[in-house]
C-alpha cells in the first residue's frame, strides 16, 4: 500500500488519467496479500502454513484489530478494493 500512495499523489499532481495501468497491478497484487491475511485472521486456512513465527507478531490475535474489534488485515482489503474501484472511473478526458 504504500508504494501505492507515492505513485497516486504523483499521478494527482500530473493529472496523468493512465495511473490505473500501473496502479491497478500494485492493488490486485496488495488485495491478494490482504485477503490470504483475512483468512488467516478468521482462521479458514491450516496454522501449519502461517506466515507469523513464534517470536514474532500473531496474524489473527487481539492486537490485529482497530476501533473496537475490526480485523486490521480486513479493512486492508476493503482499502485495496476502494482504490482499485476508484481507479476505474479514471478516463481520459475527466480531468478537463
Amino acid at each position: 500500500m504504500f508504494p501505492l500512495a507515492v505513485i497516486l499523489g504523483i499521478a494527482a499532481f500530473r493529472s496523468d488519467p493512465n495511473v490505473r495501468f500501473y496502479a491497478l497491478p500494485l492493488v490486485g497484487i496488495g488485495a491478494v496479500i490482504a485477503a490470504f491475511h483475512s483468512l488467516i485472521y478468521f482462521e479458514l486456512v491450516n496454522e501449519a502454513i502461517t506466515p507469523c513465527s513464534h517470536t514474532g507478531p500473531s496474524c489473527a490475535g487481539g492486537a490485529m484489530t482497530i476501533l473496537g474489534g475490526v480485523p486490521l488485515p480486513l479493512t486492508s482489503l476493503l482499502a485495496f478494493m476502494v482504490i482499485g474501484g476508484l481507479l476505474f472511473l479514471c478516463r481520459p478526458g475527466v480531468y478537463r
